[in-house]
């Protein structure tokens, strides 16, 4: 895959008077807050495998939305789920789901403000005016409230300033080819500034974007893929001392689109964009998020407490066409409904040589999702059903960062976190029309369409664990360090809301039992090398890590002659991941930047207990199989060329290109 982009910001020659080069930006001190401490830190100081991005880079680098980062950093695929647009199918070093499910917890999380987003829906969509973004990889669990195996990725948006400040842009991007798709046109302006002098700062911003769409439909020889965008952003930062600081921000997101442009590989190429449907389909989004941060610096440790209490409401609904065909033999219909809360307080402060980072967290969640199936060849009733989930989260973690000498620093962690999860779930059968959403679908009783089915069930299971992380950091001089640690992660065991076999289901969880799957667990173990040229011109990160996955989620997908597609999810094996990841960069001239990266993955079953062949048994062609979402190599590599236009301006031109293996 691969991507281009030209871009002319023009300014004033007042402006372009003391000019800071593309390059220069992102040459310059990226700071990253993910080891939670007192103060952000630089990235290259860090003992963790983190790809950093501050807002000048982002900019540089044209990032729209999170899936263009995985050009930047290796054993990253951040890619949607393609049947349900907007929804993260996240890959970190191998750990990642291939469901659009939204009960499945995900491998990667993502943290807006500092907050979790409790579904993987709504995540993968325009992005703008943020502040930085980081990329961590590998299992997060410790200090992030809600544990994570795969990896995080943190998005801060920008903050007020305490100048007067604006900004508004246009950009417009051309069709691919002649042969297919329309342009796509954004417009964003925000504004910044003190309201009260010294005490409190605002910001407003707002984004549009109309795209036409990609694709060519040729049952239609129309465009398919139009979407339309709209963000509006607000912000207050109080300060009413020196010490304590309150951040409020707020955000309404709406988008409309088009289906997924979907192609059916079994009658046209799979390295075409061949696709024709007789469905363009349609999703819509309008999602509400709000976060308040508290900052109050204390002299206890020369340290900080720190409070963050998230919100966010989604409500989408969504019509695809599944079979791919310009027939209509499988379309779906879904709706969904998030509400979350959550709230961490920690404490980060200096005892002597000890660096101490201790908090709890809560977080709770509804989430109500129903699906519709039409498949008129199969029969003429819809299925409906579903499930609606309530889910809680408590944690308590800490880590103490502790220097024996002045060069070496040990890591010592701990995180206690329990949650629960309460279920009401409608199979996914032909049955009379009926909404989660709004209350009416059936648990209880037999099926009228099916006689003696049971309609659903009703359940709830609790997990509780404690994970460590035990390592070091070595610091070989002021630009280069070496680091280690063993840590583990949990990724919550849960319920499968599409099930649409009904009598599987039941034979593998059977009534009486717990209907839910078991959670699944990552022990992780990393070294990693970080160098930096004394001009700073040039960087090295390296790192060697390795899997141990027990009780493996995965999400089985079997062909169905009543269903289209029966999805089981079982926790079927033990795996391991072997893997190594490079990234570097330099500056050959002022003006003309290089970057590359490399990730290799070997995976393998070391243990199968479930028939994920779906032969009929459990043997070595099961543990011959290839872990799903585990590409052998990823790499990429970049240029950044920045052009001196001297009062007419300025301009940059890059390429960056990217291939899976």
């Amino acid at each position: 895959q691969e991507t281009g982009t030209d871009t002319v910001t023009v300014e004033t020659p007042e402006a372009t008077a003391e000019r800071e080069s593309a390059i220069d930006r992102v040459l310059g001190t990226v700071t990253v807050t993910a080891t939670k401490k007192a103060n952000v830190e630089n990235v290259q100081d860090v003992p963790v495998a983190v790809t950093a991005f501050n807002a000048e880079t982002l900019e540089a680098l044209q990032v729209r939305d999170v899936s263009s980062l995985s050009y930047s950093a290796p054993n990253i695929q951040l890619e949607d789920i393609g049947t349900a647009r907007g929804t993260a199918n996240f890959s970190i070093r191998g750990l990642g789901i291939n469901s659009s499910i939204p009960s499945i917890d995900p491998t990667v999380g993502v943290f807006v403000d500092g907050v979790y987003l409790g579904v993987n829906n709504g995540v993968v969509l325009d992005l703008f005016d943020l502040d930085s973004v980081e990329i961590l990889r590998g299992p997060q669990g410790l200090l992030f409230g809600r544990n994570t195996t795969g990896g995080a990725i943190l998005l801060n948006t920008g903050n007020p300033t305490d100048t007067f400040q604006y900004k508004a842009k246009a950009t417009y991007e051309g069709p691919i080819d002649d042969g297919r798709g329309g342009p796509s046109s954004t417009l964003q302006a925000g504004i910044s500034g003190p309201l009260v002098e010294g005490k409190l700062n605002g910001k407003l911003g707002a984004y549009y974007n109309y795209d036409e769409g990609y694709f060519l439909n040729k049952f239609t020889n129309d465009t398919i893929g139009e979407a339309q965008t709209f963000i509006l952003r607000g912000a207050l930062e109080y300060t009413p001392t020196e010490v304590l600081t309150i951040l409020g921000k707020i955000e309404s997101f709406s988008t409309q689109t088009d289906g997924p442009a979907a192609r059916n590989s079994g009658v046209y190429d799979r390295d075409s964009f061949d696709i024709a449907v007789d469905n363009v389909g349609n999703y819509k989004n309008d999602t509400m998020f709000a976060s308040l941060r508290t900052d109050y610096d204390v002299s206890f440790g020369n340290g900080r407490i720190t409070n963050i209490f998230g919100y966010r409401d989604l409500d989408s609904t969504s019509n695809g066409d599944i079979d791919a065909l310009p027939l209509f033999l499988f379309h779906s219909d879904t709706e969904l409904m998030q509400k979350q809360y959550s709230n961490e307080l920690r404490y980060a402060g200096t005892f002597g040589k000890a660096d101490v980072t201790t908090g709890v967290f809560w977080f709770n969640q509804e989430i109500g999702y129903t699906e519709r199936r039409n498949l008129p060849t199969v029969t003429a009733a819809q299925f409906n059903g579903g499930g609606y989930q309530d889910h809680t989260v408590y944690g308590v973690f800490g880590q103490v960062d502790y220097g024996f000498t002045d060069k070496l620093t040990g890591i010592f962690g701990l995180r206690y976190g329990t949650e629960e999860k309460t279920v009401d779930i409608t199979y996914v059968r032909p049955r009379p029309f009926c909404s989660v959403v709004d209350g009416t679908c059936p648990t209880t009783g037999t099926n009228p369409f099916v006689p003696g089915e049971p309609n659903g069930f009703t359940d709830s299971q609790d997990w509780s664990n404690l994970n460590p992380k035990i390592g070091f950091q070595y610091e070989i001089s002021d630009l280069m360090q070496v680091y280690g640690h063993y840590t583990q992660g949990v990724r919550s065991g849960g319920y499968n809301f599409r099930i649409t076999n009904a009598a599987a289901f039941e034979a593998l969880f059977p009534p009486g039992g717990s209907r839910a799957f078991d959670e699944e667990s990552v022990n992780a173990y990393e070294v990693g090398f970080k160098y930096e040229t004394d001009d700073r011109r040039g960087q090295v990160n390296a790192a060697v890590f390795f899997n141990d996955i027990s009780d493996m989620q995965r999400e089985l997908n079997l062909s169905s002659p009543t269903s289209g597609v029966a999805q089981t999810i079982v926790n079927t094996a033990d795996a391991e991941i072997l893997g190594f990841e490079v990234e570097a960069r330099y500056a050959l001239t002022d003006n003309f930047l290089l970057t590359a990266n490399l990730g290799l993955l070997d995976a393998e079953y070391t243990n199968v207990i479930f028939d994920i062949s779906g032969n009929g048994t459990v043997g070595p062609e099961d543990l011959a199989l290839a872990l799903p979402r585990v590409p052998e190599a990823t790499y990429g590599v970049g240029a950044l060329y920045d052009l001196d236009l001297g009062s007419r301006g300025r301009g940059r031109r890059g390429r960056r290109r990217r291939r899976w293996l």
